[in-house]
């Protein structure tokens, strides 16, 4: 698996998978749980969607 989650966009999938699961943990709808692939993937900074559709947020690595 190469990179494909650059900066800002691993910023923002780590914040909304916490703030998801936080809220799911909460007491939230069972939807929130959801938050796991925003998290997991800012974690990991690869998005398995991003080669379907051609996208890499990543500067380093445009391969």
């Amino acid at each position: 698996m190469k990179t494909n989650v650059g900066g800002i966009d691993k910023v923002l999938r780590i914040g909304g998978g916490v703030a998801l699961l936080a809220w799911a943990a909460l007491g939230g709808p069972i939807w929130a749980w959801v938050g796991v692939v925003p998290l997991a993937t800012g974690l990991t900074g690869f998005c398995p969607l991003y080669p379907l559709l051609g996208m890499n947020t990543c500067p380093l690595k445009k391969d």
